[in-house]
C-alpha cells in the first residue's frame, strides 16, 4: 500500500510539474531564484518547489496610447492619440531588466508622444504625421531596447484641436483655394492673350486669310438661326463713305461754317 500511494503521488507531482509552451511562447525559468537558460517551446519540466517559470509571449502587441493633452510649440492645445507595436526579442531581458514590460512601455511611449510633439507647431501635426512617426518610433525604441522590447510601428491616429481653430484653418484653407483659383484664371488669360497675339500676327500677314475668317464667321452667325445678325464692316470699306459723308456736310456749311445764305426781312 505505502508503494502504491507513492507511485501516485510520484506520478501526481510529475504532470504538475510538466509544462507545455507554445510556438510563441518562451520560459524564463529561476531555480532557487537563480537565472536558467531560455527554454521552450514545447514540453518542459520543473523541479517542484525548487523551480519557478514565467511565460513570455514573442508576438506583436498592441499598445494603444492613451490620449495625452499637449500643447504645440505655437501655443495650440491639441488632444493626441496614437497606438504603437512592440514585440519581446529577448525575454531573459524583459523579464530580470523591467518589473512589467508592458507598463514600462506605454508609460515611455505617453511621456515621448508629449515630448515629441509639444516641439512640433500645428502644421506638422497635421501635414507631416510620416516624419512624426518615424522620429516617434526611434526615440521610444532606443529607451526599451535595454529591456529586450523591439517597438516595430508607432501611428499617430488622430489630432483633435479646438473648435475656434478648427473655423480659422478651414478659413485659411478656403482662402488658399481662392488664391490658386484667382493665380490659375490669370494664367489662363495670359496665355490666352499670347495665342490671340500670335493669331493676329499670321493673319495680319495675309490679307487673304483674314477674309476668310470674316467669311467663316459670317457662316457661324448665320446657323444660330437668330433674328438679329450683327454684319461687321471691316473700317477700310467704311472710309470713303465718311469721306464723302463728311464732304457734303462741308459744302452745306458753306464758307462761314454756317448752313447756307440767311433770309432776312424787310
Amino acid at each position: 500500500m505505502i508503494w502504491i500511494v507513492s507511485a501516485a503521488v510520484a506520478a501526481v507531482v510529475t504532470v504538475a510539474s510538466m509544462r507545455v509552451l507554445r510556438e510563441y511562447q518562451r520560459a524564463v525559468v529561476f531555480r532557487l531564484g537563480r537565472l536558467l537558460p531560455l527554454r521552450g517551446p514545447g514540453l518542459i519540466g520543473l523541479i517542484p518547489l525548487a523551480e519557478r517559470m514565467v511565460r513570455v509571449d514573442l508576438r506583436t502587441v498592441t499598445l494603444t496610447i492613451p490620449p495625452q493633452e499637449l500643447i504645440s510649440r505655437d501655443n495650440v492645445p491639441v488632444r493626441v492619440n496614437a497606438v504603437a507595436y512592440f514585440r519581446v526579442v529577448d525575454p531573459i531581458k524583459a523579464i530580470t531588466e523591467v518589473e512589467n514590460y508592458g507598463v514600462a512601455t506605454s508609460q515611455i511611449a505617453q511621456t515621448t508622444l508629449r515630448s515629441v510633439l509639444g516641439r512640433a507647431d500645428l502644421d506638422t501635426l497635421l501635414a507631416e504625421r510620416d516624419r512624426l512617426n518615424v522620429d516617434l518610433r526611434k526615440i521610444i525604441d532606443e529607451q526599451t531596447e535595454p529591456w529586450g522590447i523591439k517597438v516595430t510601428t508607432v501611428e499617430i491616429k488622430d489630432v483633435e484641436i479646438p473648435e475656434p481653430m478648427q473655423r480659422a484653418i478651414a478659413r485659411q484653407a478656403e482662402a488658399e483655394r481662392e488664391r490658386r483659383a484667382k493665380v490659375i484664371n490669370s494664367q489662363g488669360e495670359a496665355q490666352a492673350a499670347e495665342n490671340l497675339y500670335d493669331a493676329a500676327q499670321t493673319l495680319g500677314r495675309s490679307p487673304t486669310a483674314i477674309q476668310l475668317r470674316y467669311l467663316q464667321t459670317l457662316v457661324e452667325i448665320g446657323g444660330d438661326q437668330r433674328s438679329t445678325v450683327v454684319f461687321p464692316m471691316p473700317l477700310d470699306l467704311a472710309q470713303p463713305i465718311l469721306a464723302a459723308l463728311g464732304a457734303q456736310r462741308a459744302e452745306r456749311q458753306g464758307p462761314t461754317g454756317d448752313l447756307g445764305p440767311s433770309t432776312q426781312g424787310p
